[in-house]
């Protein structure tokens, strides 16, 4: 692969369940290329630090950046105006009542400098086996009785792996976000998984930290 007139080796994943050491990743991140979105290879691939993104009607890629935005619960930044919607309660919490819609609402959403959307109809159905089989989770905000915002994710145990939130009214996502991090000491997270900067996330606690440091938090 070249990249600013530089080649990068490039491993194209075959049918075995295998990727290559993480430190032969590009400057962006980017690892491999090819394989599937079975269940097997999208766990194997989160537990190693891995995960898939890529356009439609392309080769599946997968990334492992250095560093990597990451969320330590305990450092979680609730501002004064959201403090103000926490406690107010506008907003109701439930858990994996509606996976496929947050899923649905979450690759629905425009955002700055993307073009279409990462979440394909081969990635939904991916993440929808891994929520049948107990792996990914969601979490839903209610405003009454109507959906206005969600994340999706997955769940290594100790380790929430973030995917995709939306937010159809304002500070939706924030609401789930937050709760997510309050939620960390009675699921035993030690962190959640941001995986790339955003100043969204950066305002609400997340930092980047290395990639051998992510490595060592995620097998602890």
């Amino acid at each position: 692969m070249e990249k600013d007139g530089k080649m990068f080796p490039l491993f194209f994943v075959g049918n075995e369940l295998e990727f290559p050491p993480l430190e032969t990743a590009n400057e962006d991140g980017l690892l491999a290329v090819g394989g599937d979105l079975s269940p097997e290879r999208l766990l194997l691939a989160y537990k190693r630090g891995i995960f898939p993104w890529f356009n439609e009607d392309a080769l599946i890629l997968w990334w492992s950046p250095d560093p990597r935005m990451v969320l330590f619960p305990k450092k979680i930044k609730v501002s004064k105006s959201m403090r103000k919607v926490m406690r107010d309660a506008p907003f109701t919490l439930t858990q994996n009542k509606c996976f496929e819609k947050v899923l649905d609402h979450c690759a629905q959403v425009e955002r700055n400098g993307q073009e279409g959307t990462w979440i394909t109809p081969k990635m939904k159905l991916a993440y929808l086996e891994l929520y049948k089989k107990g792996i990914a989770r969601s979490l839903e905000v209610w405003q009454k009785e109507r959906l206005v915002g969600g994340l999706y994710g997955v769940d290594l145990g100790h380790v929430f792996c973030g995917e995709s939130m939306f937010s159809l009214t304002p500070n939706a996502s924030k609401f789930a976000f937050i709760k997510l991090a309050q939620q960390c000491e009675e699921k035993n997270y030690t962190m959640i998984d941001c995986q790339v900067y955003t100043p969204h996330l950066e305002s609400m606690g997340a930092e980047l930290i290395s990639r051998a440091s992510f490595i060592k938090a995620l097998q602890g």
